[in-house]
């Protein structure tokens, strides 16, 4: 039916087909692997383009998070500040490291400033000036105590607290946590920075946040070096980073803080024991002058007159140094 030729092409084509099908057939294995290794890198660079907008991300959220702690921190040290230049009375005594009441110090004041009117009085003095030192003994000695315990308590955790800060790196970079680091400092360190940082672990132990309780630091007290501690601390634990690497910063900024403060104080002495010699000059003169002749300088505390001399020279004298104390106070 049909010819030779129709019959060589259906060989022909049943031989094409069944090579085709058997080549396909040694070859599906490698064709299949092909295709799943393809499939597989075509998976792995689509991850590998993903990456580095997830990495550029995460730092991305930390850096906002770092902003805006920082804004937090500043508006909170705006409102500290405006409180800090004149704090209350009960903020002083606990600043100065007084356990007093305002009872107790009121009483204090009523004891010291009745002392000078009995004092005064005892020596002969007038009943106006044994009344002004009355005043004197009343409002300005109870003050001046607190505020001179404050300032030397401030600069005694100032010189320490360096020390406690490396104490803290040291103890993170030997994988100790935070808060064990703080309960060291609190048995070993020196006053004021043990009872300060025993206040932070106590605190702490009554459910307070540690940034919580190191942002209470600053209030006892106030200086910039509590604050930047503060602020290292509660960045830490809301955006996370190196503790021991910022806390050495910090240290390193702390030390050289203080090497620049005695550089100041160095080059201010000249100025500060001209000031002392100035005003000792009046007092030593008026020392001499009764030694040698007591009768010449008598008229001043047996006259009315000389009273009056003697209260105007005290109030000039005053003036003038505490505007010497003001040209020689360094603020850094």
């Amino acid at each position: 039916m049909f010819g030779p030729l129709t019959t060589l092409l259906a060989v022909i084509g049943l031989a094409s087909l069944s090579a085709g099908g058997i080549a396909y057939a040694l070859l599906y294995g490698r064709i299949q692997t092909e295709n799943t290794a393809e499939k597989r890198l075509e998976f792995i660079q689509g991850k590998a383009k993903a990456a580095p907008s997830g990495r550029t991300a995460d730092p991305t959220r930390r850096r906002k998070s770092v902003q805006d702690t920082l804004k937090e921190l500043e508006d909170a040290q705006r409102a500290k500040a405006k409180q800090s230049k004149a704090p209350p009375l009960a903020t002083r005594m606990t600043q100065a490291g007084l356990n007093w009441t305002k009872r107790t110090f009121w009483m204090v004041s009523v004891i010291v400033g009745l002392i000078f009117v009995a004092g005064s009085w005892s020596f002969g003095a007038p009943i106006y000036l044994a009344a002004a030192l009355g005043v004197v003994g009343f409002f300005g000695v109870p003050r001046w105590y607190v505020n001179f315990r404050r300032k030397r308590r401030i600069r005694k955790f100032v010189d320490e607290f360096a020390n406690a800060i490396d104490v803290i790196v040291r103890g993170v970079k030997a994988g100790l946590p935070l808060n064990d680091c703080i309960k060291i400092i609190a048995n070993e360190a020196a006053e004021p920075v043990k009872s300060e940082f025993r206040q932070i672990s106590e605190t702490q132990a009554l459910g307070l946040t540690l940034s919580d309780a190191v942002a209470r630091l600053p209030d006892r007290v106030p200086t910039p070096e509590a604050n930047f501690f503060a602020i290292v601390i509660a960045i830490q634990q809301r955006a996370g980073g190196n503790l021991a690497e910022a806390l050495g910063n910090l240290s390193r900024v702390l030390r050289e803080r203080k090497k620049m403060k005695g550089k100041i104080s160095a080059m201010a002495m000249e100025a500060k024991a001209s000031a002392y010699i100035i005003g000792a000059l009046p007092g030593t003169v008026m020392v001499l002058v009764w030694l040698t002749s007591p009768s010449y300088i008598a008229l001043l505390f047996t006259e009315p007159l000389g009273h009056l001399i003697l209260v105007g020279s005290a109030i000039w004298m005053t003036t003038g140094i505490l505007m010497m104390r003001k040209m020689i106070h360094f603020d850094f």
